[in-house]
């Protein structure tokens, strides 16, 4: 039993990964999709199971996280971008992750895009600060949402911006999945 030939399964991964190379752009927002649906299936299965029933399910298939620890997962994000490393901050996000970064308009899908939209902004020597955060906890993810600000430098400057933090557990850790981040809209000023 355990030494039969095994037949098809290397197959259809191969037939997968050949449809995904000729296809990236699909194959990018099926992920993101599938992330989406993900997401929202942690959310949305504690409401379809009685309590006692999504406490037993979180006991055995859900890594636990506290809302210290999705404060440290912000904080190593923060040491990976003051280490001058695009490919230390890009390391942090999962295989697929989206980065929808502050200062550009290119949407970020994989390793190598994310380490080179860091490549740029790490140039200007940022050094970043929550203000303000609300986090929500789920089976393997947490989202981390809020304001911070960073000091930049080369030339001086300094940006307000909003910010969401997707973390999933890929069964070793925990990773950025998603991450978006905007300048927060100048206000006018009254007169």
């Amino acid at each position: 039993m355990g030494n039969e030939p095994r037949t098809g399964g290397n197959r259809r991964g191969s037939e997968h990964r050949q449809w995904r190379l000729a296809h990236p752009a699909l194959s990018r927002q099926l992920s993101w999709l599938l992330g989406l649906v993900l997401l929202a299936g942690g959310w949305l299965l504690p409401l379809a199971v009685a309590p006692g029933e999504a406490l037993a399910l979180d006991a055995q298939t859900c890594e636990a996280i506290t809302e210290s620890t999705v404060e440290g997962l912000f904080e190593r994000w923060n040491q990976a971008i003051s280490s001058g490393s695009p490919e230390t901050v890009a390391k942090l996000y999962a295989p697929g992750a989206l980065l929808l970064p502050t200062l550009s308009a290119t949407d970020r899908f994989d390793p190598e895009a994310i380490a080179d939209y860091f490549t740029s902004f790490l140039k200007r020597q940022p050094i970043g600060e929550v203000t303000s955060r609300h986090i929500v906890m789920g089976c393997n993810y947490a989202t981390d949402a809020g304001d911070y600000r960073f000091q930049l430098h080369q030339p001086e400057e300094q940006l307000n911006a909003r910010f969401t933090f997707v973390y999933g557990f890929d069964g070793q850790g925990w990773r950025i999945v998603h991450h978006h981040s905007s300048l927060v809209p100048q206000t006018p000023q009254p007169t």
